[in-house]
């Protein structure tokens, strides 16, 4: 009995000194701020932790969201019981520990276990690999919470067995409403401090985290401890305050996570699209977290070939030209080459046409394998090619006139193919009505 009283002691005094994020964490569905589109009450996540009938479950989503809240949330309101790992310490034993404790409440009580990891994209394959029989016959009730894209990080067994919930950034306005309570909260905020925020300040700090709740309350929480008392002998929490606690912010960008991805992806499509402002944010974006120079300059040359093709030829050479110019310059001033190029790889005319090509004749060759090349076409100068017929009748196409003739150069079988199909955009417009009129001038005979 001694022990109990001492263990909640231990446990009042641990959250009484815990950091304030930890100390506001809903600890209701009511509470929760955001992720209606799974917690609503209509939503089936709601529906089956209000009827205490969770099953495995993933939680996926930015640092800050509330995964591990809702995992806290579902802990406070199962008949189950209820355990929790971090991917990150935990090894086998705490696994096999985990299973053995499950086993033994469903074999004297009947009760269900709840096994919440954190950061389940920790665990290894073969971690996960020994869960999956206990998620399969009943004895473990999974929760795992990631960061990363679960389809990746995330045995597909587990995944199949499994419900993934995908949670966004938090509201700015409900960010604002948590930092108001933690500010004049005095149960569980920081309201025994006196202190008061300003309304510039908190949306500043609702702005600035993202949608990260963590972020924000840590820096009301520096604040708040680190200031002193103004004339009227309150904390005054104002917009330079907030600016100095939270400094830098931290952009969420793993470069082997799906942030990396879907940034490079909307840096991509930005400049394909013909929006020079959102491609040169997206390259800021990549630039401020730290990305490869090199890797970002390789983008700009495959979008230039990929989406500016002949519409701009120049657009490959320029984008060229600034990645050898990056390799040599380096950061910063790397910075504003990769700015030049992605902006005029924005800007310029855009046609697809050569990649369509060469996709249509990788086709092609597929379909048809090595097809004979025309005689006429063949190498005539090696020992014995003009014996078999290789160059015979060939015609130079600069004795005529455009330095152009009709002859055959696609192999016979594929005769009348078209592969690039000139746009009327940019250059390649020229290109085109030039193509036009050397064939028409040909078959006139000029």
């Amino acid at each position: 009995m001694d022990l109990n009283i001492f263990e909640y002691m231990r446990d009042s005094d641990m959250e009484k000194e815990a950091p304030l994020a930890a100390r506001m964490r809903p600890r209701t569905l009511e509470e929760v701020a955001g992720q209606e589109h799974i917690v609503g009450k209509d939503k089936l996540l709601y529906r089956a932790i209000k009827a205490d009938k969770i099953r495995s479950v993933l939680f996926y989503g930015p640092p800050g969201t509330g995964k591990t809240t809702l995992a806290k949330v579902i802990a406070n309101t199962t008949s189950a019981e209820f355990k929790q790992l971090n991917a990150t310490t935990a090894g086998k034993k705490d696994m096999e520990e985990a299973v053995a404790r499950a086993k033994e409440v469903q074999g004297m009580y009947g009760r269900r276990t709840i096994l919440f990891i954190d950061e389940i994209h920790r665990f290894n394959k073969g971690q996960q690999d020994y869960l999956l029989p206990f998620v399969e016959d009943g004895t473990l009730t999974l929760i795992g919470a990631t960061t990363e894209n679960p389809y990746f990080e995330v045995n597909g067994a587990l995944l199949s067995r499994s419900i993934i919930f995908e949670l966004k950034p938090i509201p700015k306005e409900a960010v604002k409403e948590l930092l108001r309570k933690a500010v004049y909260d005095a149960d569980r905020g920081m309201g025994a401090y006196d202190a008061v925020i300003e309304e510039d300040a908190l949306d500043f700090l609702a702005d600035i985290s993202g949608g990260d709740a963590r972020q924000a309350l840590n820096a009301v929480e520096l604040g708040i401890m680190t200031t002193e008392r103004g004339g009227d002998g309150r904390i005054h929490i104002t917009l330079e305050t907030a600016q100095e606690c939270i400094q830098k912010r931290a952009v969420r960008y793993d470069k082997s996570g799906d942030n990396h991805y879907d940034t490079v992806s909307a840096f991509i499509k930005s400049m394909r699209g013909s929006d020079p402002d959102a491609a040169v944010y997206y390259l800021a974006r990549m630039l401020y977290a730290g990305e490869s120079v090199t890797f970002i300059a390789r983008r700009i040359m495959i979008c230039a070939a990929e989406d500016v093709g002949n519409a701009d030829p120049n657009a490959l050479t320029v984008a060229v030209n600034a990645s050898m110019a990056v390799e040599r310059i380096g950061m910063p001033e790397a910075q504003i080459i990769l700015a030049q190029a992605a902006a005029y790889v924005a800007c310029a005319p855009k046609s697809n046409a050569s990649c369509e090509a060469v996709f249509r004749a990788m086709e092609a060759v597929k379909q048809t394998g090595n097809l004979p090349i025309p005689a006429h076409l063949q190498d005539a100068h090696y020992k014995g090619a003009a014996k078999l017929g290789h160059g015979t009748g060939y015609l130079y196409a600069h004795d005529y006139p455009n330095h152009y003739v009709e002859q055959q150069y696609l192999p016979y079988e594929l005769n009348g193919q078209e592969f690039y199909r000139p746009s009327g955009n940019g250059y390649e417009a020229k290109i085109r009505e030039h193509m036009r009129k050397i064939k028409e001038e040909a078959r006139q005979g000029k």
